[in-house]
């Protein structure tokens, strides 16, 4: 959402060789719209983001700052989600190939 202004839902894989969070249009396709590399990455939660209404984030939020300092916001659908997620990718910014 940080680039566009905008959220669109996708589909996320996370891989540990390579070291990627490789993201998908969820209506199919194989090919992945993108990636993150994760090797080196800080990955935080959001409490509370500048320019978004509260109940459109509702404290979900969570960022991840690439080693080459890209900055990406993504939003899980639930806190637990949120936590799980972060906890995947500390995981394999550290031991990820």
């Amino acid at each position: 959402g940080h680039r566009r202004k905008n959220w669109k839902v996708r589909k996320f894989v996370l891989r540990d060789d390579p070291a990627y969070l490789h993201y998908y249009d969820p209506a199919g396709g194989e090919e992945p719209l993108g990636a993150i590399h994760l090797r080196g990455c800080v990955v935080t939660a959001v409490e509370d983001m500048p320019d978004t209404k509260k109940y459109d984030v509702d404290n979900i939020l969570f960022e991840i700052i690439t080693a080459n300092e890209m900055h990406y916001y993504l939003q899980a659908a639930s806190s637990t989600e949120r936590t799980e997620w972060i906890k995947a990718i500390q995981s394999v910014a550290r031991t990820g190939k």
